[in-house]
């Protein structure tokens, strides 16, 4: 999770708790579920997908803050699958071209510097018939809420680490090469500007 600090690192599951046991980690469940194979996840922070993966033969999971990171390898410790934490940039994956049968983005794209960068990488890195399953948020299709996020991005970015409000990650997915094949938005009551979040699978 690119611009997460030693501090933003000690805070982050305490501020995602609520989230966690409510809506987003329903979400979670339902799209971990479908990750097949040597998978990849990027931007994995802390490690909160890390317990829910079952299904994989092994999964590759990249961070490059290092505090994030640090975090995240005492998770790793406890997957019931095998993992593997390598700290890199989503915008620069040290990984051979079709290396992974799955690729995984859980509230990411929003903060990375070069969202293109980061889906030409994860497309590079796909296994042709391999899937890209995602959560982000951002970007409302509401014209009163879109336009309010664009006006809380600067402020938003500099306290939530380079996230961004009014990034829709879906509609660059076409731009990198891949196709959706489902989708589902959801709009949570108390997650204020933070919405909509979209969970999807694309190929």
């Amino acid at each position: 999770m690119p611009g997460f600090g030693r501090l933003q690192a000690a805070m982050y599951d305490p501020m995602m708790r609520g989230a966690e046991r409510g809506f987003l980690g329903s979400l979670r469940d339902r799209l971990l579920a479908q990750a097949q194979g040597e998978t990849l996840e990027i931007g994995a922070g802390t490690g909160l997908n890390v317990p829910r993966y079952r299904t994989p033969t092994r999964v590759v999971l990249t961070e490059p803050e290092g505090a994030m990171a640090a975090r995240l390898r005492i998770r790793a410790a406890t997957a019931p699958v095998p993992v593997v934490v390598e700290e890199a940039s989503a915008e620069a994956l040290p990984f051979p071209d079709a290396s992974f049968d799955t690729v995984v983005s859980t509230l990411v794209l929003c903060s990375v510097t070069h969202p293109d960068r980061a889906l030409a990488e994860l497309r590079r890195v796909l296994k042709p018939g391999g899937r890209y399953l995602f959560i982000e948020h951002g970007g409302s299709d509401d014209a009163g809420l879109a336009r309010w996020q664009r006006r809380l991005d600067p402020l938003w970015r500099r306290v939530a680490g380079g996230c961004h409000l009014s990034r829709n990650v879906v509609q660059m997915l076409p731009a990198a090469g891949f196709r959706v094949s489902d989708l589902e938005t959801l709009e949570p009551r108390r997650t204020g500007p933070i919405k909509p979040f979209r969970m999807g699978v694309a190929a």
